[in-house]
């Protein structure tokens, strides 16, 4: 090791090189840079994860950010293979993002105490590797940061330098090469921000060297909960007036911040990014980009403090949460919209009005929950969004919800698993449509426990902040309607069915007639079926038990305007889209199975005539869908498509999916007769106005005119 230190002595080494430079595109710079410092992102990595660093550098892409602050461990760079490991990753990431290399850890057989965070015997060995790291990878970085946290015990063992003369000597020493090269010298943040030391900086005189030092904080995770912590406008502002008095040149960078979502808290995240992103400092980096997965221990020790794991843009699967799929649709500018559109607003209604009690629609974003808000305020009613916009394209829904009702509309961005949020939504509400969950049976396959958390302990979290409620003194009980599915009934694979060349259908008259009715004994097959299911008997319990007004709807297939449609939720869009976009379906099956549709609008009077039954009707489940008069196969849909457009829709064939009904239709008979539903919208016809709709609202989504053969004006 100490051949390869000599070797990259400063003294030995010509003046520096330029910093080449990075490639960038026009929409980066527009969409991450905000009113104060450049944003980048803060990501560790450690040996032997190149398939990580590909992955993380395919994000980076996708978010729009060219800046990245990782670490370069001293310690793991003298380990067998760990001199190879750096010589890959540095110029893998410097090829493609600017790149700001945290230099730390001394390796314990250098260190005073034999752990990484001890001071090196030499001192000045920090700053020969440092040199030695600027000469191998000449050009690849701007600039340095000198240690992580150093007024943190687990990175600088300051216990074996109480008046921290060893630290000052070796940063001074590093800070001294590192600008002899040409680069940026940067002091690593303090962290928990400390005044006094930053001052003890400037009395040793090594402020007088750097070119900037570093900001570290936490609010909401853990400053929020330190007596010492004022906010950011005024850490910054104590921070230069501490500096200015040694080196009024000093730049301040905030190389680490953000926010933990562990209590399911999402749109916190994205309301700290937007604040922290117009603060009057020349850099930002945001930790993280990934969160930690659950068998990394940090530090401290393997999960000493859960509120490590969950700092990144996505998650340890790999989904985006939503402060990520923000910035890779729209960037900081789509992060500010959500942020305004989701906080604290006056009183709902006419101005002045003190009390309002609106309804409260879960999933009010969503597809149905979009018509259904826009039904109830079209109605004269004030209306309380609370949703997660977890589902890509949701935003646009929601955009078109304020625009269109602004006197009547609030929205709460929150989780169902965010406790608090979900009361804090419940507790004015005069009505409450339960439809937020996840929807997706695939998705249930690949996490159950996200689905399980989601439908089933979000929906009690919801249950228990109204029994609470209904339980405070002259409360009244405040009805519920809740979003249940037909996969409560299982595959069916015990019904006999006749298969033809057209479809699969009962053998037994009556339910070839009708359907299946609500007398049907449950099955839950996959995990969505089993927390939906579940979540569906504790509705119907809470109704029982606690004599709660709350009724269940169990759906069938729900179509019509404002629907995402993909081949997990909302199939009958899907397969509309794809054939306007001129792509294959996949059709899971033969395409013989049978299901019966409903029409958005329908569903909608059916949900508001729910609730006002629901005293009459409470601890009830109805089926809810078009019957048998709206019942069509996947093929018969394709057919009708065809004959729309004027042109084939093609079509791949692929093995049956868990638990796939071949047939349900649901038996609506005592719906229509005990919450007095009209006849509902032929299917045909509901098809022609959802095709009508997309041309007209969402050009952007079809790649032709079938119907013309002409490329529609805008589309990609």
């Amino acid at each position: 090791m100490s051949d390869l230190l000599r070797a990259g002595r400063a003294k030995e080494i010509p003046p520096t090189a330029r910093v080449k430079e990075v490639r960038r595109t026009g929409r980066v710079e527009k969409v991450l840079r905000g009113g104060g410092g450049a944003l980048g992102l803060v990501e560790w990595f450690h040996p032997g994860e190149h398939a990580r660093v590909e992955e993380s550098l395919g994000r980076l892409r996708v978010l729009g950010i060219t800046r990245l602050r990782t670490h370069i461990s001293w310690a793991e760079y003298v380990n067998d293979g760990g001199a190879d490991w750096y010589g890959w990753l540095v110029p893998r990431l410097a090829g493609e993002i600017e790149l700001l290399p945290c230099v730390h850890f001394t390796p314990p057989s250098l260190s005073r105490t034999g752990r990484t965070s001890g001071p090196p015997h030499d001192l000045r060995a920090y700053a020969d590797f440092i040199d030695h790291l600027i000469t191998r990878f000449d050009g690849m970085f701007p600039a340095v940061e000198i240690w992580n946290e150093p007024n943190n015990l687990l990175d600088w063992d300051w216990q074996q330098d109480h008046d921290w003369l060893l630290f000052c000597e070796m940063a001074g020493a590093a800070a001294h090469w590192i600008q002899a090269r040409g680069l940026k010298a940067v002091l690593g943040g303090p962290c928990p921000a400390d005044l006094n030391w930053l001052r003890l900086m400037g009395e040793r005189g090594l402020l007088n060297v750097l070119d900037a030092v570093g900001l570290h904080g936490f609010p909401g995770t853990w400053d929020a909960e330190a007596r010492s912590w004022r906010g950011w406008p005024a850490l910054i502002a104590s921070v230069r007036e501490t500096v200015d008095g040694f080196n009024p040149k000093l730049e301040l960078w905030i190389t680490e911040t953000g926010y933990s979502t562990w209590r399911n808290d999402p749109f916190a995240q994205v309301t700290r990014f937007v604040e922290i992103a117009e603060l009057p400092v020349e850099r930002i980096y945001w930790y993280g980009l990934q969160d930690i997965a659950a068998d990394v221990a940090v530090q401290e020790g393997l999960h000493f403090d859960e509120r490590h794991y969950h700092f990144g843009l996505y998650t340890e699967a790999g989904s985006p949460k939503l402060l990520g799929r923000l910035l890779a649709s729209g960037g900081l500018a789509l992060a500010r919209d959500i942020a305004d559109a989701g906080a604290p607003k006056p009183a709902l209604g006419k101005p002045g009005l003190i009390g309002t009690k609106p309804a409260l629609v879960t999933g009010g974003a969503g597809f149905i929950g979009t018509n259904l808000a826009d039904r109830l305020a079209r109605d004269g009613e004030d209306v309380l969004i609370l949703d997660s916009l977890a589902r890509p394209g949701v935003e646009e829904n929601l955009d078109w919800l304020r625009r269109r009702h602004r006197g009547r509309l609030s929205v709460a961005i929150a989780d169902l698993r965010d406790t608090k949020a979900v009361a804090d939504a419940a507790r004015d509400a005069s009505s409450v449509f339960h439809l937020a969950g996840q929807v997706a049976v695939t998705t249930s396959l690949v996490d159950p426990l996200a689905d399980f958390d989601i439908n089933l302990r979000g929906t009690i979290n919801l249950l228990e902040a109204l029994r609470r409620r209904s339980e405070g003194a002259g409360s009244e009980p405040v009805p519920l309607v809740f979003a249940s599915t037909n996969k409560v009934y299982g595959d069916l694979a015990d019904i006999r069915l006749s298969h033809n060349d057209d479809a699969y259908l009962p053998i037994d008259p009556l339910l070839r007639a009708h359907g299946i009715g609500e007398a049907r004994p449950l099955s839950f097959h996959t995990p969505y079926g089993c927390s939906k299911g579940a979540a569906d008997q504790y509705v119907l319990d809470y109704a029982r038990s606690f004599g709660l007004p709350m009724v269940v709807l169990r759906m069938s297939c729900i179509y019509g305007p404002r629907q995402l449609g993909t081949e997990d939720q909302g199939w009958l869009a899907h397969f509309l889209l794809s054939a306007l976009q001129d792509r294959p379906l996949s059709l899971y099956g033969d395409g013989r199975q049978v299901r019966d549709v409903l029409e958005v609008e329908d569903a909608v009077s059916a949900y508001l005539a729910a609730r006002d039954h629901a005293p009459l009707v409470a601890g009830e489940a109805f089926n809810l869908g078009g019957g048998a008069d709206n019942a069509i196969t996947l093929l018969m849909l394709i057919e009708e498509i065809e004959r729309l457009t004027g042109q084939r829709v093609r079509r791949d064939f692929h093995p049956w999916r868990t638990g796939d009904q071949r047939y349900f239709v649901a038996d609506t008979r005592r719906a229509r007769q005990v919450l007095g539903l009209s006849q509902p919208l032929g299917w045909r016809d509901g098809v022609a106005r959802l095709l009508r709709w997309i041309e007209t609202e969402r050009p952007h989504l079809v790649g032709r005119s079938m119907a013309t053969g002409q490329m529609i004006e805008g589309a990609a």
